[in-house]
């Protein structure tokens, strides 16, 4: 047993010392987009693998994926990306529109040198997604939506734009901590909940309000139709924003997707089940890309 770790030890010394092991582990790190604009996102994964971007729900940031990470192949070039507003990345003035945000993840591939990726986007990232995908085809490799809105015309998103539109600076925790609760279904570890409520208290409330302002004023039904790259649907059957009409819609619009449901599951799929939602999306990226 000695010797078999000995082995192992001197082979990860070789690996970790030509530089492979520091590329291939997650990495936080940032980028300049435009002179109001630096993005923060970190980067793991094989520099010659599949890139998968992955887009967080609204008022998150890429701490979404915290317990993603760890179960995605080393294979695959992951970036987790802090968008406009959260997180990290900057917080300038003016539009938070999906589509705005979505012109911000092309010109974050451009800066890369990225030509096509795999989006995978949950929550306002699914909306963002299924902006990219209608507006930059050519850029798309496969969709992920997970706890995606076929449109914004709900109740229970109206109530929770007026309860937006009350915030001051500086936005309560308690608020924060209440609003991401209400996304599950079950508990998840106390540290990492913490985590995501802190990342949430890091938008100013002008932030918060734009971005929802926005957000409900999309509907991408009509143009879906024109999507023709592999498309998984993944859904908590518990999610209390996202029905299982939103689900049904999408999947009949996009032709060919797949559509997981997943039981006993709230809005927030990959924090109640990341281990499940891991294998679901490997698996469907396995396929598609």
């Amino acid at each position: 047993m000695k010797k078999e770790a000995s082995i192992i030890l001197i082979f990860l010394f070789i690996f970790c010392e030509k530089g492979i092991c520091e590329k291939l582990l997650p990495v936080e790190k940032q980028i300049k987009i435009s002179d109001d604009l630096t993005l923060h996102y970190v980067e793991q994964g094989a520099p010659d693998g599949d890139v998968v971007i992955l887009l967080h729900g609204y008022s998150d940031s890429w701490h979404s994926y915290e317990l993603v990470l760890p179960l995605l192949p080393k294979s695959l070039h992951v970036y987790a990306v802090s968008m406009r507003g959260h997180g990290n990345s900057s917080k300038p003035d003016g539009s938070y529109h999906p589509d705005v945000l979505a012109g911000d993840i092309v010109a974050f591939m451009q800066k890369l040198g990225i030509h096509k990726a795999a989006v995978v986007g949950h929550s306002l990232g699914a909306t963002v997604a299924q902006s990219f995908a209608t507006h930059y085809p050519e850029k798309t490799a496969a969709m992920v939506l997970v706890g995606a809105f076929a449109h914004f015309n709900k109740k229970v998103i109206y109530d929770f734009k007026s309860a937006v539109d009350s915030l001051q600076d500086p936005v309560d925790a308690a608020f924060a901590h209440e609003f991401q609760k209400s996304t599950l279904y079950r508990p998840v570890s106390g540290h990492f909940f913490e985590t995501v409520v802190n990342e949430s208290t890091k938008l100013p409330v002008r932030v918060w309000k734009a971005a929802v302002s926005a957000m409900i004023t999309c509907n991408y039904l009509d143009n879906l139709q024109q999507i023709s790259v592999p498309t998984l649907l993944i859904w908590g059957d518990q999610d209390v924003f996202t029905p299982i009409e939103d689900q049904q819609l999408l999947h009949k619009a996009i032709k060919g997707s797949k559509l997981r449901i997943l039981k006993k599951v709230g809005h927030a799929v990959h924090w109640e089940e990341p281990e499940r939602f891991s294998k679901d999306l490997v698996a469907f990226l396995g396929e598609a890309l």
